[in-house]
């Protein structure tokens, strides 16, 4: 794994050598190059094992994407901050099965490090809202189910939310 900053590096020296290849009147070679020094700074902000396990994880494969996950040895050197936060969701979504305790730990950091989409925040919401519901924590899970109906603009998650606030009215 990587650190963030290496890749940068990479990006520049490619380039570097693109206007070298330019200087030196090979064009095709400095076309090439320059061409090639977007996967470097495309991986800086879009890392490759976040990518591979969220296409794990669209097959239902859990235990494929935890151990594409699991390369990332030190996310806060290797990640920018975007991308620590879908490291923590997508965590929080794989231990959502098994631990709710730590997966409340992993969306309340995704939350905080801040997730891209508005429909990853709904999601990461009504989860939380749903270990506080089934914590007996009323005030906690209505207000999260609230922020989650207002993040979820496709309304995708309507039937998953109404389903909730019916739950809590048994509370």
């Amino acid at each position: 794994m990587f650190h963030k900053n290496i890749k940068l590096i990479l990006a520049v020296l490619i380039i570097a050598t693109g206007i070298w290849q330019f200087t030196e009147s090979n064009i095709g070679n400095g076309i090439f190059l320059l061409l090639l020094s977007i996967i470097p700074v495309f991986l800086y902000f879009k890392n490759e094992f976040i990518l591979l396990a969220f296409l794990k994880l669209r097959k239902q494969d859990f235990e494929g994407a935890k151990k594409w996950l699991d390369k990332i040895k030190n996310p806060e050197g290797a990640l920018v901050q975007k991308q620590q936060g879908y490291f923590n969701y997508l965590h929080g979504i794989m231990l959502s099965q098994t631990n709710i305790n730590q997966a409340e730990k992993f969306f309340k950091k995704a939350i905080e490090l801040g997730l891209s989409m508005d429909m990853d925040l709904a999601v990461a919401k009504l989860n939380l809202a749903g270990i506080a519901m089934s914590r007996r924590r009323k005030l906690e899970a209505t207000s999260l189910l609230n922020e989650a109906k207002k993040l979820d603009k496709q309304n995708m998650l309507k039937e998953q939310i109404s389903m909730m606030k019916e739950q809590m009215k048994k509370i």
